[in-house]
């Protein structure tokens, strides 16, 4: 208890320049022997201070994210350039930063439906976020271009067929597809190259950086940020948690 209690007051006069700039060179090896021999002692102490240190570090990234989520409240929930379905007037948002050929987003596709058909008091919007290469890019801007054509029920049926595709993505299987979803090929293929379309994509990747997402999925459930894959039951007790507050 008494080393404990030592061990307690040096810890803090290590915070302190002052102090150690006041301690002789023999006072400052004494109290180094000090903690290294109650450390010695009592190891357990280091696990202890470690899992301080982990909660303190996890409760200050939960502070940014949220503090971030609310500096970009507009571009992350309300963005008329990124497609919202689910329950448009629903309690609770969930936002996917998502790239079409990531395995994880994959993974993720048949579970958030669910949760969301499930739930009934969801909205979900998807974000168009390539980063794995000029397939991913091609794809995004292939539903990208499709939306701004033909609507939003016409985006959710390249989406799903984009996230189930297993192929090689390429001009060619574009057309192929496009014209599969019953569309004219040749107007979408032209439009994927257009400004307009780059733009959505150069802004989710701007909000990404600000949002320090280096990765996909991650998704933001209300106020909360989730970096990766999470099940299904995970999800659902993420969205609890949420809603109680």
């Amino acid at each position: 208890m008494i080393l404990r209690t030592l061990f307690g007051i040096t810890a803090m006069m290590m915070t302190s320049t002052a102090a150690l700039a006041e301690m002789t060179p023999a006072e400052r090896e004494a109290f180094r022997a000090e903690v290294r021999a109650f450390l010695l002692e009592e190891p357990e102490v280091l696990v202890e201070a470690m899992e301080v240190l982990q909660g303190k570090q996890e409760q200050n990234a939960a502070q940014r994210d949220l503090a971030m989520l609310r500096d970009n409240a507009d571009l992350i929930y309300r963005d008329p350039n990124s497609w919202a379905g689910g329950n448009l007037e629903a309690d609770l948002t969930i936002v996917e930063f998502v790239d079409y050929r990531c395995g994880y987003c994959r993974k993720a596709h048949d579970e958030v439906a669910e949760l969301v058909k499930s739930d009934g008091n969801i909205r979900l919007v998807l974000k168009e976020f390539p980063i794995l290469g000029e397939q991913s890019m091609l794809s995004s801007q292939f539903a990208i271009a499709l939306r701004q054509l033909h609507g939003d029920d016409a985006y959710k049926a390249a989406h799903d067929a984009l996230i189930a595709f297993r192929g090689e993505i390429s001009p060619e299987t574009l057309t192929r597809l496009a014209s599969d979803l019953g569309h004219d090929p040749s107007p979408i293929i032209e439009r994927m190259a257009a400004p307009e379309v780059q733009s959505v994509i150069d802004v989710n990747h701007a909000l990404g950086s600000m949002m320090e997402i280096n990765g996909t999925p991650t998704f933001v459930i209300d106020e909360t940020m989730v970096r990766g894959y999470v099940p299904l039951q995970g999800m659902r007790q993420i969205v609890a948690g949420q809603r109680e507050g």
